[in-house]
C-alpha cells in the first residue's frame, strides 16, 4: 500500500461514533507514527445534518446519503455505529462487496447476522472486525481469537451489562428495591429511557451469543440463548444472598462440554469469593476458562464513549495494518465446528427457591417429598420470619440438579396447598 493515508467512513455521529471522531483527531499524531500512514475521516453519515454541524470540525464530511461512501473507491474502512438490524446489515455488505473493510460496535446485528456477514467478508477478503459489540473498551474478542487460541474454552462468562450490575450494587451495598435502584440508574444516565433491554437481560444475551460463538468456534444465535432479566430481584434476596456468602449478579454463562453448548442469561447467586463477585456499579468483566491458560478475567469499562471508541479505532488499527501487508481477511470468521446448543431444561444448576408456607408442623417433610420425588438433592433448608399471620418463610438451596427435574419440582410446590406463593427462584453459579 503506496499511500500515505488511509480514507475512513463513520456511520452515525451518536455517543460513540463522537467519541471515534475524537479519538481518532486526538490520537492522529500517535496513530501515524505507530502505523505509518495516516488514518483520515472523510465522510460521516448522519440523519440529522443540523445537529450533526456542531460536532466537527469541517462539515463539508457529513452526508446524508449512504451512496456518497458507498459508491467512493478512495474509502477504504468504513465504521458502522447507527446500531441496530437496518439499515446496518444492508450497508455493511454493500460496503464489504465493495471492497471496503469494516469495524462496528453492533452487537444487535451479529448476534443475529453474523454468519452471513462473515462469510461475506470471507468472499471479499476483507476485514469485518467488532471488538467492541461486546464488552466497550474491555478487549475479549481480539484475545479469544489470538491470544488465547492454543485452548481449548470451556466456559467463558461475566458481567456484560453496566445498566444491571448498577442497579444490582445499588440493591446490595444500599438496600434499595428494584424499582428506586433503576429510576437512579436512569437520572445518572446508566439506563436508556427504555430500560427493556438491559433489564430483560437483552442485551447480555446478544453479546453471550457472540462471546460463545467466537469461544467454541461454534455458531451461537440470539435464538439459541436462553434469557431472564433482573425485574424479579428484591432486596430481600440479595440480604438473604448476603447471609449465605454470595452476591447477586445478572450474569451471562456460556459453557462448553461434550453434549453441546449451554448459553443463557439470568441472575444468579455467585460466592462472594469469586473474581466476579466484586465487579460493582457499570463495569463489567468476562471470566474465561481454557484448558492450558486456566482461569483469566477481563474487567474494565463496558460501554460509554470513549471506553467504546478505545476498541472501534483499536479494531481501526488492525484493519490499516492488514491493509500495509496485503492481509486483510486473514483472521476472519472462526466458526469451523457445528456443535448442538443444549436446551434449558438439559442444562444444570443448583438453585435459591424462597417460598411462603402454611405455618405449622409437617410443612418442611412435605416440601423435602417433592424433591426427594424428582432427586432433587437439598444442600440447605432455612426458614425466616414471615409477616403475614400463619405463614412461615421458606428459602432452599439445592445440590447440582438439571433444570427439567428442577422445574418438576417447582411444578408440584406452586400446586401444592400448603405452598402459599413462591417468592423467588434464582440459580446458583457452579464452578
Amino acid at each position: 500500500m503506496s499511500e500515505k493515508v488511509v480514507n475512513a467512513a463513520l456511520l452515525g455521529l451518536g455517543t460513540v461514533g463522537t467519541g471515534v471522531y475524537k479519538v481518532i483527531r486526538n490520537q492522529e499524531q500517535e496513530m501515524t507514527a505507530k502505523l505509518g500512514c495516516r488514518v483520515k475521516i472523510t465522510k460521516i453519515l448522519v440523519r440529522n445534518l443540523e445537529k450533526a454541524v456542531k460536532k466537527v470540525e469541517d462539515p463539508s464530511i457529513l452526508t446524508t446519503n449512504w451512496d456518497d461512501i458507498a459508491g467512493d473507491p478512495s474509502i477504504d474502512i468504513v465504521i458502522e455505529l447507527i446500531g441496530g438490524i437496518e439499515p446496518a446489515r444492508t450497508y455493511i455488505l454493500s460496503a464489504l462487496k465493495a471492497g471496503k473493510n469494516v469495524v462496528t460496535a453492533n452487537k444487535d446485528l451479529i448476534a443475529v447476522h453474523g454468519k452471513e456477514i462473515l462469510e461475506t467478508a470471507g468472499e471479499a477478503q476483507k476485514d469485518f472486525l467488532f471488538e467492541a459489540a461486546v464488552a466497550g473498551g474491555i478487549p475479549i474478542i481480539s484475545p479469544l481469537k489470538n491470544s488465547l487460541e492454543a485452548n481449548h474454552v470451556t466456559e467463558v462468562m461475566g458481567i456484560v451489562n453496566g445498566t444491571t450490575n448498577f442497579i444490582l450494587t445499588k440493591m446490595s451495598q444500599e438496600g434499595m428495591e428494584f424499582s428506586d435502584a433503576l429510576a437512579l440508574a436512569t437520572e445518572l444516565g446508566y439506563a436508556e429511557a427504555d430500560p427493556t433491554a438491559d433489564i430483560e437481560g437483552i442485551d447480555a444475551g446478544r453479546k453471550v451469543a457472540i462471546l460463545a460463538s467466537v469461544a467454541f468456534n461454534s455458531r451461537v444465535t440470539l435464538d439459541n440463548v436462553h434469557i431472564e432479566g433482573i425485574t424479579r430481584i428484591t432486596a430481600k434476596d440479595i440480604r438473604y444472598a448476603k447471609e449465605m456468602g454470595c452476591e447477586i449478579k445478572l450474569l451471562g454463562v456460556a459453557r462448553c462440554q461434550e453434549d453441546g453448548v449451554e448459553a443463557y442469561v439470568c441472575p444468579m447467586l455467585i460466592p462472594a469469593e469469586h473474581p466476579l463477585a466484586s465487579v460493582n456499579d457499570s463495569y463489567n468483566a468476562v471470566f474465561v476458562r481454557g484448558d492450558a491458560v486456566g482461569d483469566t478475567m477481563f474487567y474494565g469499562r463496558g460501554a460509554g464513549e470513549f471506553p467504546t471508541a478505545s476498541a472501534v479505532v483499536g479494531d481501526v488499527f488492525e484493519v490499516v495494518r492488514n491493509m500495509k501487508a496485503d492481509c486483510c481477511g486473514r483472521v476472519g470468521c472462526t466458526c469451523y465446528k457445528t456443535l448442538p446448543v443444549k436446551e434449558m431444561a438439559d442444562t444444570h444448576n443448583r438453585y435459591f427457591l424462597r417460598l411462603q408456607v402454611e405455618d405449622r408442623c409437617g410443612v418442611l417433610a412435605e416440601i423435602l417429598e417433592y424433591f426427594a420425588k424428582y432427586q432433587a438433592s437439598v444442600a440447605q433448608i432455612m426458614q425466616k420470619e414471615s409477616k403475614r399471620p400463619d405463614t412461615a418463610e421458606v428459602v432452599v438451596i439445592t445440590k447440582l440438579v438439571s433444570e427439567g427435574a428442577f422445574f418438576k419440582v417447582k411444578e408440584e410446590l406452586e400446586n401444592s396447598p400448603s405452598v402459599r406463593k413462591i417468592s423467588s427462584m434464582i440459580r446458583v453459579y457452579e464452578n
